[in-house]
């Protein structure tokens, strides 16, 4: 299975999650995955954190920062240790590397949200 499948799969599951994961602990982030090069697959969804907040994690994927040792990436996916830059949304929807925000999907449970916060 090619990674952007794969990736697109993930976008496309219903994320349950465990009772562990609180809204306190979640916000609207840019995902973008950098298995393919400088710009692949998009999403802007609800990431949630550990309660360190070192670990982000996004409908069954699980992240780690890559510590300023990344390039054009900031952190990794735990199990397949393909690279992503997570960010939070800029309100120019200017969120892709080279600008702009063609591509990018956004889930249906943040949509509100996130066209009030880009207003």
């Amino acid at each position: 299975m090619r990674h952007a499948d794969h990736w697109m799969e993930k976008l496309d599951q219903d994320a349950t999650l465990p009772k562990e994961f609180r809204l306190t602990r979640s916000r609207i982030m840019y995902i973008e995955s950098k298995f393919e090069g400088l710009e692949g697959v998009a999403v802007i969804g609800r990431v949630y954190f550990s309660k360190s907040g070192k670990t982000l994690y996004y409908k069954g994927l699980r992240f780690q920062s890559l510590k300023g040792a990344g390039f054009k990436a900031n952190y990794f996916e735990t199990a397949s240790g393909d690279f992503y830059w997570i960010s939070g949304p800029r309100k120019d929807q200017n969120d892709r590397l080279y600008g702009g925000n063609q591509g990018v999907l956004v889930d249906d449970d943040v949509r509100d949200e996130y066209e009030t916060l880009i207003r």
